[in-house]
């Protein structure tokens, strides 16, 4: 789960704000809410959002007047909360500029899937992001990998392999997941072995011992999970460009 992310609620009905917003502080999002287009767009210039939920259904400006508006202003993750099901719906919405689209109603559990998957592929596709642990640093925009000071050569699929873990310490994805998010593909097209071979490959190369893995740990009967030593706070062990700045958190 993304916890700690923040997340704008835009929805004329109070009560509706008012379950989402509890909704999503539960489960260690921090909400905040809009009633009407104006105070949406001051919210998503003046405030740093991690991600909207924005209901199609809105008086005066709906829901995709407003996310044009939103998309000119801001590349912020989008996902649209609608009755509206059919498929020319959900394309209008896609079209112009949603992440994801949810049909009411939905449960708490589809609606958070949805929301981390969002905010993970929002996370990958950050042009500058460099992120340092003790042991390993991998730079995603130079696309370099450094293991305990040293370079590493990585395939392209390695790279995005360790990039996709490294992006999420501690977190434990199945084989499946990580085939959804790395080959774009899943079970019914590809063997999940892939995954399993590459973890290995990659312990090669990064672990001081591959047959006792510290980074890339297996989480028996679930999947894998990178497991960082700590964040440093030293000088980086790959080369910073300008702009750069540290992820990770």
């Amino acid at each position: 789960m993304e916890a700690g992310a923040t997340i704008l609620v835009i929805d004329d009905e109070e009560p509706i704000r008012t379950l989402l917003s509890r909704l999503l502080a539960q489960e260690g999002y921090r909400p905040s809410e809009a009633a009407d287009a104006e105070t949406a767009m001051e919210m998503v210039v003046r405030n740093d959002l991690d991600l909207i939920l924005l209901d199609v259904m809105m008086p005066a400006v709906d829901g995709i007047d407003l996310l044009r508006r939103i998309r000119a202003a801001s590349d912020v993750p989008v996902i649209m909360l609608t009755a509206l099901g059919t498929e020319a719906d959900r394309v209008i919405g896609l079209r112009s500029g949603a992440d994801d689209y949810v049909v009411k109603p939905f449960s708490s559990a589809e609606l958070t899937a949805r929301i981390d998957s969002v905010l993970r592929r929002a996370r990958l596709a950050e042009p500058i992001t460099e992120v340092v642990f003790e042991s390993i640093a991998v730079n995603t925009t130079t696309r370099e990998v450094f293991v305990r000071g040293l370079p590493v050569e990585l395939t392209p699929k390695e790279f995005d392999l360790l990039a996709f873990m490294v992006g999420s310490p501690r977190q434990v994805f199945s084989r499946g997941q990580i085939l959804d998010q790395v080959w774009a593909s899943s079970a019914e097209w590809q063997d999940p072995a892939t995954v399993t071979e590459h973890i290995r490959r990659l312990r090669l190369k990064v672990e001081e011992d591959p047959e006792r893995p510290q980074l890339l740990v297996t989480v028996r009967g679930v999947g894998y999970r990178f497991e960082p030593e700590r964040e440093s706070d030293d000088v980086p062990s790959v080369p910073r460009r300008a702009g750069a700045r540290p992820s990770g958190h």
